[in-house]
């Protein structure tokens, strides 16, 4: 009988205890997708440590995960961060990433340097230096997956979008190359949401006050939406929890658009 390669899933069965025991690290989990991944997790049973800002982590924690300052712009930070996660929670299975933010609206023509090398290091250097940190944990793990939140926006060019939208693209072009170098035994995908009714949408967790304004209309947005409506987090975190599940063993290198339709490959 040949042994079963790592992510080989000969026979697959939805069960109650899917994920349960299953060792997750949420980067950047404190944001409005962040908060309901982690409950989610932790109520299927998932051992979650969530890495943040510490101001983002006094305003958000739960006792139900373990959690864990961080900078996740400086590389020896990350490292840090990811070896204290991975000691609290014995191991690692499976990691989401979804550190990242936008500034004001600015076209590249109008982008000052200072804001391009802050919104590139916020959200492709940062991902990179979390890819790096996990790859060696998740070796170990014969259901390795990791996840990184990247954005429609990757894909498809919109106005006013001039440092966020490149650097998500190559957020989707680091989770192919990372699916290459690491396959079979840790799968890579991502999920590119469009806008989700979050703090993001005014700046991010831990950058702005959530009940400031929205960087765009929710109801209206959501006319121009095929499903008829903007995105809430659960809408986000579904997806992200396939990814993670051997329902998804046969994929690694992925984007799943999740957009109610707005976006369409």
């Amino acid at each position: 009988m040949e042994p079963v390669l790592p992510n080989e899933s000969p026979e697959f069965v939805w069960s109650a205890d899917l994920f349960k025991g299953m060792r997750l690290l949420v980067s950047g989990g404190c944001g409005g997708i962040g908060r309901q991944l982690t409950e989610q997790a932790c109520a299927l049973g998932m051992r979650v440590a969530v890495m943040d800002l510490q101001s983002s982590i006094e305003r958000h924690a739960k006792s139900t995960a373990h959690y864990v300052a961080f900078d996740a712009k400086d590389p020896d930070s990350v490292d840090r961060a990811v070896g204290k996660s991975v000691a609290l929670l014995g191991g690692l299975d499976a990691c989401v990433n979804l550190v990242g933010y936008m500034t004001e609206a600015l076209s590249l023509a109008h982008t000052p340097t200072e804001v391009w090398h802050d919104v590139i290091s916020g959200n492709l250097d940062s991902a990179f230096f979390l890819s790096r940190a996990v790859i060696g944990h998740l070796q170990n793990s014969p259901r390795a997956s990791l996840v990184h939140v990247a954005s429609g926006l990757g894909a498809l060019a919109r106005p006013q979008y001039g440092a966020y939208g490149p650097a998500k693209a190559g957020l989707i072009l680091m989770t192919r190359q990372l699916a290459l170098e690491n396959a079979p035994g840790i799968r890579v995908n991502a999920v590119a949401p469009g806008a989700v009714d979050t703090a993001f949408l005014r700046g991010g967790t831990g950058r702005s006050h959530e009940d400031a304004p929205a960087r765009l209309n929710p109801q209206s947005y959501g006319q121009f939406v095929p499903l008829g409506r903007i995105a809430q987090p659960q809408d986000v975190v579904g997806p992200i929890l396939f990814l993670l599940s051997p329902a998804a063993a046969y994929m690694t290198g992925q984007t799943l658009y999740v957009n109610g339709g707005t976006f369409m490959v």
